[in-house]
């Protein structure tokens, strides 16, 4: 990782034909970056201006040490609920603002640090912790959750509950009650609807700052706020000083484990973003020093009293669409909020809260993604039933929670995959090359007497057992194999407990007058054998560069000869009534054999 930041090795190449583009692309996106701002700053708990004093630093902060060219970061929809349920527990009963700001600030603080130190000590692999499946089921939950949350404020009531059973009760109670407000509930209905209604046939036009702008004129015009609707009001004036946020040892706690999960998932967001627009600009992307450009603004943000930030695919599109070339955009588009908030702080404050609670709405609509969830359902049952657990547990237990589940979830399908990894039988099919799954071939060739048998996962103590007993199985079929040749290919690792289980089983085969015989090996995993001595309690001769070398050698012990099953799948005895197995051999009778008895290494399975 270069010690001169990134944004300063920007500023050494940057061309003057590029300065245009990101002045212009920097107005089009502080459109989208001051009602957003405000709306997430509302669904985190917050009041609307910390919004935008985050927009501000969080851009300046990414702009310096992001490795982006053009990735816009800020406060996000999904981002608010775990901000939320972080902070409110630890305000007393009607909350104090200043406190409020304090404690996201400080979780801002702890992110920060979060990151740049994961950054540092190269752990962007951490975003790997959470599957796809889950995500998206996660995220669905999310989306259910901020749509419920945000119905009684698009209807122009409030509601206290707990959870979105309560929430969607509180809503429906409400509604009954006759406690919606008509003006109100049409700003927020009515500009939904326009906001997708031009984000689908109007897609190059600002939808958000369009609504908002409409919302404004009528809401002056009509005098909304005489029929009942809550207006957003005149925003402080200025930009605060530095500030060190304090709170009380007893908060430390919850905001370092809400901190963890927020900087996962912002992790995990940001690395998605960031891979899909690096593709298709041809640039690579450096998951360490992501976290650190993340990490530097919310560290930024939170010593200006701001939250936790984001990556935004949406606002990043925007500024790509407009013509965006550098983190110059950013810089503009902070710098005009901050003229804003300075000479105009009065410029939104007949906005109905209604709008506000559209604009989150229609983010939460784009977190949801109900085809994949569908996609998931056709095609891997399992990886459906992941999603819809993390979305139960977000909806049902809260965000936090959620994204215990959802890591929880991943975590243990990658256990479940190694504790029952995929085990099959091998024989030959005629025209096909090398030896094939039974379950695939069920009418393959096999030689009488010997099992094929491929395992698809490392060896360790979580499914030794699982190997073992199938091993066994194999050992006692009818008839009776004399060798069972373990494909070992994908056995990619082999530790002690496993190691243990192969020295037992090898000494039962043996008193079975049975022989487990290993090919394809890797080199790693045999140098891992013999530091475990299992290479002096199972004969040199019982390991083979490839499969195709295990049965030739099997063959010229036996003289089997390849027969298909018949429709049961039984096989004819492997000798002879009578004829006893064919014992191992010992390290003089291996010499005696000649060198044809084990191939050279590299050998193929078709013998090449």
């Amino acid at each position: 990782m270069s010690l001169v930041p990134p944004g300063l090795q920007w500023v050494r190449a940057y061309r003057r034909a590029w300065l245009p583009r990101d002045i212009g692309a920097g107005v089009v996106l502080t459109t989208l970056l001051v009602p957003q701002g405000m709306a997430y700053a509302e669904l985190a708990g917050l009041p609307p201006i910390t919004g935008l004093y985050t927009s501000i630093m969080c851009l300046l902060g990414y702009a310096l040490f992001g490795p982006s060219r053009i990735l816009v970061l800020g406060p996000d929809s999904a981002l608010g609920p775990m901000i939320a349920a972080t902070t409110l527990p630890l305000l007393v009963a009607d909350g104090d603002p200043e406190r409020a700001v304090a404690l996201a600030s400080v979780l801002a603080l702890m992110v920060g640090a979060i990151m740049v130190v994961a950054g540092l000590g190269k752990l962007g692999f951490i975003a790997d912790l959470l599957s796809q499946p889950t995500m998206t089921g996660y995220m669905n939950g999310l989306a259910v959750t901020i749509l419920v949350g945000q119905l009684p404020k698009l209807l122009g009531f409030s509601v206290d509950a707990d959870g979105l059973v309560g929430e969607v009760v509180g809503v429906v109670e409400g509604v009954a009650d006759g406690a919606v407000v008509p003006a109100a509930a049409a700003v927020g209905v009515g500009g939904i609807v326009l906001v997708l209604a031009l984000q689908r046939w109007t897609p190059k036009l600002p939808a958000v700052l369009v609504m908002v702008v409409l919302a404004i004129v009528a809401s002056s015009a009509l005098d909304l706020a005489e029929h009942g609707v809550s207006l957003v009001g005149v925003l402080p004036q200025g930009f605060p000083p530095l500030t060190v946020p304090t709170v009380g040892w007893s908060d430390l706690a919850p905001l370092a484990a809400g901190a963890a999960a927020i900087a996962l998932v912002s992790l995990a967001d940001t690395i998605s973003t960031a891979s899909s627009f690096a593709q298709r600009s041809g640039q690579d992307v450096h998951g360490s020093q992501e976290m650190v450009g993340i990490g530097a603004a919310n560290l930024a943000a939170g010593f200006f009293q701001g939250f936790p930030v984001s990556t935004s695919a949406s606002r990043t599109a925007v500024a790509e669409r407009a013509g965006s070339r550098t983190q110059l955009t950013g810089v503009v588009g902070a710098l005009l909020i901050v003229a804003m908030i300075v000479l105009v702080p009065g410029l939104f404050r007949d906005l109905p809260q209604a709008a506000l609670a559209a604009v989150v709405i229609t983010a939460a609509v784009s977190l949801a993604d109900v085809p994949a969830t569908a996609r998931l359902w056709r095609q891997r049952r399992v990886d459906f039933g992941l999603s819809i657990a993390a979305f139960a547990g977000v909806a049902l237990l809260g965000v936090l929670p959620g994204i215990g589940i959802a890591v929880g979830l991943s975590v243990l399908d990658v256990f479940r995959r190694t504790w029952w990894p995929y085990q099959t039988s091998l024989g030959r099919v005629d025209g096909l090359a090398g030896y094939h799954d039974l379950r695939s071939y069920p009418g393959a060739s096999r030689l009488p007497g010997l099992v094929l048998y491929r395992f698809d996962a490392p060896l360790i103590f979580a499914n030794a057992k699982t190997f073992r007993d199938e091993v066994i199985r194999l050992a006692r079929s009818d008839p009776p194999p004399e060798w069972i040749v373990v494909a070992a290919e994908p056995i990619t690792d082999v530790d002690t407990t496993a190691a243990d289980v192969l020295h037992a089983l090898d000494h039962l085969l043996d008193e079975r007058g049975q022989s487990l015989v290993f090919a394809e090996l890797k080199d790693p995993v045999r140098a891992k054998l013999e530091r475990y001595g299992l290479t002096d309690a199972i004969s040199a001769d019982h390991f083979f560069p490839t499969v195709g070398t295990a049965v030739e050698a099997f063959r010229a012990r036996t003289d089997a000869r390849w027969v298909v099953p018949d429709p049961t799948g039984a096989l004819p005895p492997p000798h002879d009534p009578g004829t006893p197995p064919v014992p191992r051999l010992s390290p003089e009778d291996r010499t005696a054999a000649g060198p044809d008895t084990v191939a050279p290494p590299g050998t193929r399975e078709d013998g090449s």
